[in-house]
C-alpha cells in the first residue's frame, strides 16, 4: 500500500513541477540537417558540428515544489565551441510545435554571428542585436519567443529584492536588446533564459566512442527511441594514476575483471619482480604510456607492439609536409616529417584463391576499356578511301560544287587512355575492427586493392598503391605497395598481403604527399582515390575540427593541382564530414563494407568511362 501511494504522490508531485509540453516536442535529430544548412547560409563557418548540448545545473532559485520533488536542477542551453555548435537534443519549452521549431532557428542564428568576447549578458544582447539587424525577418519570430518566455518566468514580485531587480533587468534585455543593462549581484545564479547561449559552457572531451551498426539492423530502421540513448552525458579526464591515492569498493561476485596500471621499461633485461609478474600475468589487457619517472621494479613481457628490428623497412630521413592551421588562418611550412615506408617482411605471392572467379570476372569487364585499333572516318589522309564520303564528294562534283578540301579518306588509329590513378588506402588502427564474423576492415581493404589492380592491369591504366598511418606529426608513414614505375605483378601482390593496421589518420600531410607523387604523371587525367574508413585524427591536436580542416584545405591544393580527389569510404558517420571535405559529388558512401572489393572497381569505371 506504502509503494502504491509513494508512486502516485511520486507522479503527482513531478508532473506538478515539470513545465514541459511532450506534445509539441521538437527533436534536434529531426531537423539537424535543416539546421546545419540554415547555419551555413547565414554564414557560419562550414566545418563546424552540430551536436547534443549537455545538462548542466543551473544554480538558480527553485520553488518549494521543486525541492520536494526533486527537480528543476538542470537545463539544456545552447553554446558553442571553436568545433562544434552544441543544441538542445530536444525542446518541449512551448506549448506550440512551432515556437520550439522557431527556437531552434533563433538559436542558430545568433551562433552564427561574430562579436567581441565580453560578459554573459552584454555578449547576448549584442548577439540578438546583430542578427535581427542582418536578417530583419527573423524580428517577427523573436517578439514570439520572448512573449512566450516571459509569459512562463517567475514574476518579479515572487522574488526577494536582489533577484527581483535583476529578474526585470533579464526582461529589460529580452525586450530591448538595444538598451544597456546592469545586473545587481545575488548569492544565486540568475533563471534560465533559453534564448540566449549558456552563460558557462562546460568543457568537453573531444574524444567520442560510436557503437559500429550491426549490418543485420540498419540506422533506418532504428526507431526514435533508440535514437534518444545517444544523448550525451558529460565526461572528465583522467591523469595517469600514480598508485598512492584512491579508494576501489567493489562486490566480489559482480567482478568479470580488473585492470591496473604498471610502470614498465619494455627495453631492460633486468630481473623479474615477482609481485609485478604475477599482476601482469592477471591482468587481461595491458596498456602502454611514456613516462620520465624511474620505476621501482621492472619485469619483462611478450606484448603485440613491434620492435625496432621487427618494424618496416625505413626509407630516407623523412619528407618535410605543410599542415594548416585553421585557428591562425596559415600554412604551416614543414610542420609534418612524412616517413616513406615498405612492408619489411614481404614474399611473392599469387592472388588469394577466393579472388580468383571475381578477379576474372573483373578482368572480362574492363578488358573492353584496353586500347584498341578502330577506323577513323572524314581524314583529309589515310590508308583507305571513306567510300560514303567519297560518294558526296562526286555527286557533288557533278553538280558543280568542288571542294578540294573534303576529307574522303579514313585511317586506322589507335583508341588510348591517357589517364593515372594514385590509390590511398588509410591503414590505420582502426582497420583491425570486424565488419563480420570473418572479416576484419583491413582484410576487406587488402582485398579491394586486389581486385582494383587487377582492373586496372585489364585497361592497360597507370597506377599506384599507397597506404598511410601516422603516431604524431613528426612520423607519418606513407607506405609504398605499387609506385607507377612498379610493375603488378607476384611481388606487388605479397606487398599487398603484407599491410597491416597501423596507427593514427592524419589525412592531410598523406593527401598532399600523394597528390605531389600524382602531379609528376603527365596524363591529361589524375585521378586521386582515397579509401578511409574514419575521420582524420591523430595524437597530437589533430582532433575534430582541427584535422577537419587541414584536410579539406589539401583536397583544395589538389584541386587547384589538377587532380581530381575522390574518397570511397565505409565510416558510418561519413555524411557528418565528408560532404564538407571533398564536396557532395566527390566521395561514396559503402554501407555494407564486405561489398567493398566488388563495389570499388566498378566505382573507378564509373569515374573514368
Amino acid at each position: 500500500m506504502e509503494e502504491f501511494v509513494g508512486k502516485i504522490w511520486h507522479r503527482w508531485i513531478t508532473q506538478s513541477t515539470h513545465q514541459r509540453y511532450p506534445e509539441a516536442a521538437v527533436e534536434l535529430d529531426d531537423i539537424r540537417h535543416r539546421i546545419a544548412i540554415f547555419f551555413r547560409a547565414l554564414g557560419g563557418e562550414g566545418g563546424l558540428r552540430i551536436e547534443d548540448a549537455l545538462e548542466t545545473d543551473h544554480k538558480a532559485r527553485r520553488s518549494l515544489l521543486q525541492r520536494i520533488a526533486g527537480t528543476g536542477k538542470k537545463t539544456e542551453l545552447a553554446w558553442r565551441d571553436e568545433e562544434t555548435l552544441r543544441l538542445p537534443h530536444c525542446l518541449d519549452l512551448f506549448p506550440e510545435k512551432v515556437l520550439n521549431n522557431d527556437l531552434y532557428l533563433w538559436l542558430t542564428a545568433i551562433s552564427a554571428v561574430t562579436i567581441d568576447q565580453s560578459d554573459w549578458l552584454t555578449e547576448n544582447r549584442q548577439r540578438t542585436l546583430k542578427t535581427l539587424a542582418q536578417w530583419p525577418g527573423l524580428k517577427k519570430r523573436y517578439d514570439q519567443l520572448v512573449k512566450a518566455h516571459i509569459a512562463q518566468r517567475t514574476q518579479p514580485e515572487a522574488l526577494p529584492s536582489p533577484e527581483s531587480a535583476q529578474e526585470r533587468m533579464i526582461r529589460q534585455a529580452l525586450i530591448f536588446p538595444h538598451e544597456p543593462v546592469q545586473l545587481p549581484s545575488t548569492h544565486l545564479a540568475i533563471q534560465p533564459v533559453p534564448l540566449w547561449l549558456h552563460p558557462t559552457p562546460p568543457p568537453m572531451d573531444t574524444g567520442s566512442i560510436h557503437a559500429r551498426q550491426d549490418p543485420d539492423h540498419p540506422e533506418s530502421s532504428q526507431n526514435k527511441d533508440q535514437r534518444k540513448t545517444k544523448k550525451r552525458k558529460q565526461a572528465n579526464r583522467a591523469e595517469m594514476p600514480d598508485g598512492k591515492d584512491g579508494l576501489m569498493s567493489f562486490r566480489l561476485e559482480s567482478l568479470w575483471s580488473w585492470a591496473e596500471y604498471v610502470k614498465v621499461d619494455r627495453n631492460a633485461m633486468d630481473d623479474d619482480d615477482d609481485e609485478a609478474m604475477r599482476t601482469a600475468e592477471d591482468m587481461d589487457h595491458i596498456t602502454v604510456a611514456s613516462d620520465s619517472e624511474t620505476t621501482a621494479s621492472k619485469i619483462k613481457l611478450d606484448l603485440d607492439l613491434p620492435a625496432g628490428e621487427y618494424d618496416d623497412i625505413v626509407l630516407g630521413e623523412g619528407i618535410p609536409v605543410d599542415e594548416w592551421d585553421y585557428q591562425q588562418q596559415r600554412l604551416q611550412k614543414a610542420h609534418c616529417r612524412l616517413q616513406p615506408m615498405v612492408a619489411r617482411h614481404t614474399e611473392a605471392s599469387e592472388l588469394p584463391k577466393k579472388l580468383h572467379a571475381q578477379a576474372r570476372k573483373i578482368r572480362r569487364h574492363f578488358e573492353m576499356l584496353r586500347p584498341q585499333r578502330h577506323w577513323v572516318s572524314r581524314q583529309n589522309e589515310g590508308t583507305e578511301l571513306d567510300l560514303d564520303n567519297y560518294i558526296h564528294f562526286m555527286a557533288d562534283r557533278k553538280q558543280g560544287y568542288v571542294n578540294s578540301d573534303i576529307p574522303v579518306y579514313r585511317a586506322l588509329k589507335h583508341q588510348t587512355r591517357d589517364l593515372s590513378c594514385l590509390l590511398l588506402a588509410d591503414l590505420s588502427l582502426s582497420t583491425d575492427a570486424y565488419v563480420n564474423n570473418h572479416s576484419r576492415v583491413i582484410d576487406v581493404i587488402r582485398d579491394s586493392l586486389y581486385l582494383f589492380s587487377e582492373a586496372l592491369m585489364a585497361t592497360g591504366d597507370r597506377f599506384a598503391l599507397h597506404g598511410f598511418s601516422s603516431r604524431n606529426r613528426n612520423h607519418v608513414r606513407f607506405y609504398h605497395i605499387k609506385t607507377f614505375q612498379d610493375r603488378y605483378d607476384n611481388l606487388t601482390r605479397g606487398h599487398i598481403d603484407a599491410i597491416r593496421p597501423g596507427y593514427y589518420t592524419r589525412m592531410g600531410t598523406a593527401i598532399r604527399h600523394a597528390s605531389a607523387l600524382l602531379a609528376k604523371e603527365s596524363s591529361s587525367q589524375k585521378l586521386l582515390l582515397i579509401l578511409t574508413d574514419g575521420k582524420p585524427n591523430d595524437l597530437d591536436k589533430y582532433e575534430g575540427r582541427y584535422g577537419i580542416e587541414d584536410t579539406r584545405m589539401a583536397v583544395l591544393e589538389a584541386e587547384k593541382m589538377g587532380l581530381r580527389p575522390f574518397c570511397v569510404t565505409i565510416d558510418e558517420q561519413a555524411e557528418d564530414y565528408l560532404p564538407y571535405l571533398f564536396g557532395k559529388r566527390s566521395y561514396v558512401f559503402i554501407r555494407h563494407a564486405e561489398e567493398l572489393p566488388r563495389k570499388l572497381p566498378l566505382l573507378y569505371l564509373r569515374l573514368t568511362s
